[in-house]
């Protein structure tokens, strides 16, 4: 049997302006998605995918030499699924090459509509076992930015920035020690995020799941300028990196709030639902769903539940 596990991830900075080359600060969660493979005498992949409580939320049966047909009626799980294994496949044409067949399980290791990574952490389960690269893998079948992936594979905080040649011939902000890895298209760099008011830091379920895929395509219809709004994210990046206090933290968050409403045209989280609530919050990701990161000096556990989110998560829980 073998055993493949990918971290989930949130996204604490450069949400949007990511895709543009924006310095974002990201985290992998002790949350993740784990794949079991067993070897079986018949031709073909016997899929289940179990949920945070080990409850089948997919069954599917594959041919393993020909994994776009089904033995069950389709829908747009298993579309997706035979869409990131024929790519797999067309990456590596030795994958899936063999007569026998295999018992596949996926288990979540957490609520599937949280928004942790269900996607990212399956495409590289699966870039591992298939020998591929997580990243084409990813940019072949859904796209993005890749943060996600990185996530997936380190396990400590990140920062992540899309590169071009130009920027790769610039030296990198790094002191000695640093662990640094970039290819031609990005950089990623582990950094130690461990503010020293961490203990104020929550992280807000809003009971809804936010489609990043529409929240991508919404902002790519955006054409204007952009440099300014990236190089003031990136100096934020940057700030809440070294940042000592929850006073200047909560003005940092309450800023990067502005730039990105401003650019997206949609009003920031706090004011919409959450006017008079005293701390920060940010949305984390696509906006409009999934979870916010919220500042408070005072467990704002009560507020929350008083306005029914009741998924209410403290830093050191959430962070790997």
């Amino acid at each position: 049997m073998e055993r493949f596990y990918s971290n989930g991830k949130l996204l604490l900075t450069g949400e949007y302006l990511v895709l543009n080359g924006a310095l974002s600060l990201a985290i992998p969660t002790k949350y993740g998605q784990s794949l079991e493979i067993k070897s079986i005498n018949e031709s073909k992949l016997i899929w289940k995918s179990l949920d945070e409580k080990g409850n089948v939320w997919f069954e599917g049966e594959f041919l393993a030499d020909k994994i776009t047909t089904l033995q069950a009626p389709r829908n747009d799980v298993s579309d997706r699924l035979i869409q990131i294994l024929n790519v797999a496949k067309q990456l590596n044409p030795n994958f899936l090459n063999n007569l026998n067949g295999f018992n596949v399980t996926t288990s979540l290791g957490f609520p599937r509509d949280w928004g942790l990574g269900t996607s990212s952490t399956l495409i590289n389960n699966i870039a591992q076992w298939a020998n591929v690269d997580a990243y084409q893998l990813l940019e072949n079948t859904f796209g993005g930015s890749g943060y996600d992936i990185a996530c997936a594979q380190y396990n400590k905080p990140i920062t992540y920035k899309l590169i071009n040649s130009e920027v790769l011939k610039q030296p990198f902000d790094c002191a000695q020690g640093d662990i640094i890895k970039h290819d031609e298209k990005r950089l990623i760099k582990e950094v130690n995020f461990n503010p020293s008011f961490k203990h104020h830091l929550y992280f807000v379920y809003l009971n809804k799941k936010q489609n990043s895929r529409d929240g991508i395509a919404q902002f790519k219809n955006n054409t204007s300028d952009l440099s300014e709004s990236i190089s003031q994210i990136n100096n934020i990046t940057k700030s809440i990196m070294s940042c000592e206090t929850i006073d200047i933290f909560i003005s940092l968050i309450e800023k990067h709030e502005n730039i990105i409403s401003e650019i997206i045209k949609e009003k920031p989280v706090k004011d919409l639902l959450f006017s008079d609530f005293s701390g920060g919050i940010k949305s984390l990701g696509a906006w409009g769903g999934d979870f916010i990161l919220v500042a408070s000096k005072d467990n704002p556990e009560a507020y929350f539940k008083k306005k029914e989110f009741n998924t209410i998560i403290p830093f050191r829980n959430m962070i790997l």
